[in-house]
Order: C-alpha cells, then structure tokens, then sequence
C-alpha cells in the first residue's frame, strides 16, 4: 500500500527560548507534520516538557526521535509517553531505540549501569507493553523504532506502527533498501527515512560531525538529499516508489530549505 507522504523536523533547544519558539512556528506554519527531539541529556532541555511546550504552541504532532531505552527504567519512559499522549490529546509518537554509539560511555559518566545489548531490547519490549497498559483500550500511542539487526526489526514488527533504519556511515542504498524490502515483506507498516545531510550541511543531532557528503553522495547513500527543492522532492518520490519510505525526517536546519518540498508532497 502506498501511503502519502509525512514530513517530520527534529528540531532540538540549541539557542535562546524565543529564537526556538519561533522556528517551531514556522515549521507548523510550513506543513510538517511532526516536532521531534532527540534524547541527549545536558545538551538540551529534557524531551518530555519541551514537546509538551510546542504542542500547545501549535497544532503538530509531536515526539521523541529517539529515546535511548538504556537511559531510563521502562515503567518511566511508558509513563512520559502516555503522559504526553494524553496531554496532547493524542498527538505525541514515542520514537525508542536501544542507543546510539557510544550509550555505554554515557551511562557510566552519568553513573548508571551499563545495559548489554541483549537487555536492552528486552527494555523496548518491555517499555511498549507498559505504555499499551496505560494507554488502555481508549488511546493508541503510536511507537516509532529505530532498527538495524535481525532481533531489533523481528521485535518491531510485533509492537512498532513506525520503523527507520539505523544507517551505518557511508553505507550504500542497496543495503538500506533490502532492509525496507525484507522487512514489508513481514509487516507492512510506515517506513520513516533519517535524512542527516542535505546538500553540503549535516544536521547536528542527527550525524556525527565529521560526516562527509561527498563520501555519503558517491555511495548514494539514502542519508542524503539534494540542496535544490525541486531535486530533493523528485528523489523523495523516488524513494517511496522504489522502497517504501513514506515518513521523511529532516534536522531544523534544513526546514526553510526544503519547506517547498513540504509544500508540494505532503499528504500526496
């Protein structure tokens, strides 16, 4: 099934409160569908009240891209997750991973047991059933995974209603694209893509920073998208015919640029 296109901006709290305030408005005003956060403590204001703050300044969707499971209990990650739902009248995703590179370094400079990897989708697990249970029969939270192995895309196609694959650097499209095959070939749920570069610039908080675009376009990486509108919108096109991927994931910086795109594809 072809479903239309939805356009999410991960915009994270990296200047003054007015200057965010009003980049959330213009991404609203632009016809994006979804505010995201990432989860990087310290760095920011904590996902949770920042997301509830630009759903009450505006009428977007809103979620977390993504919660790293490691970092906290389950019981508490299901309960800001349907917290939020509830807060928002049902317009917040919870988008869950099990932690990007580098988590294990992180938890012990914050003083927290490192979780092997093999627990940690055990926590994802064990987060989605307990927000199901507070969600109850009356709400649906929607739950965004972030997957790369075999167990991670088996466990989202039990409990995920969104998946984006993980991307290792430089990797090429051929490999993504078995990936999406493989795993509609399962399930059929919507496909979101991570697009960390656009052009020349490379989205903070979504791609480490010394990411190199040239290395990502000889690949043809599906990370990358042209600066140009009009290519971008052609490629993102291309992309939900030849793949599936429907649900497109920008970084702010690249939310005036590609507003365009939005304007044309979103919906269609």
């Amino acid at each position: 099934m072809t479903r239309p296109f939805r356009f999410g901006v991960v915009a994270p709290f990296g200047t003054d409160l007015p200057t965010w305030l009003a980049q959330v408005r213009r991404i609203a005003d632009s016809g994006y569908s979804t505010l995201l956060m990432p989860d990087f403590p310290r760095l920011q204001p904590a996902p949770g009240p920042t997301l509830a703050t630009a759903a009450a300044l505006t009428d977007l969707r809103v979620g977390t891209w993504v919660y790293a499971c490691p970092l906290r209990p389950a019981w508490m990650t299901a309960w800001e997750a349907h917290s939020l739902s509830e807060l928002t009248g049902g317009r917040f995703e919870l988008g869950i991973g099990t932690g990007r590179p580098g988590i294990e370094e992180e938890l012990r400079e914050k003083g927290m047991p490192a979780v092997p990897p093999n627990e940690r989708l055990v926590r994802v697990r064990e987060t989605v059933q307990a927000l199901r249970d507070l969600d109850g029969p009356g709400r649906h939270t929607p739950v965004a995974m972030a997957v790369r192995g075999p167990k991670a895309r088996a466990l989202a196609a039990e409990v995920a209603d969104t998946v984006t694959f993980v991307q290792v650097p430089d990797e090429p499209r051929g490999e993504v694209t078995r990936l999406a095959r493989d795993f509609h070939a399962v399930r059929d749920v919507e496909l979101a893509l991570h697009v960390s570069v656009v052009g020349d610039r490379v989205a903070p908080f979504m791609a480490p920073p010394d990411t190199d675009p040239a290395a990502l376009r000889a690949v043809d990486s599906l990370a990358i998208l042209p600066a140009d509108p009009a290519a971008a919108a052609e490629e993102i096109q291309r992309r939900r015919e030849e793949i599936g991927f429907s649900y497109i994931v920008f970084g702010a910086d690249f939310a005036d640029t590609l507003a365009p795109v939005v304007a044309e594809l979103a919906g269609r």
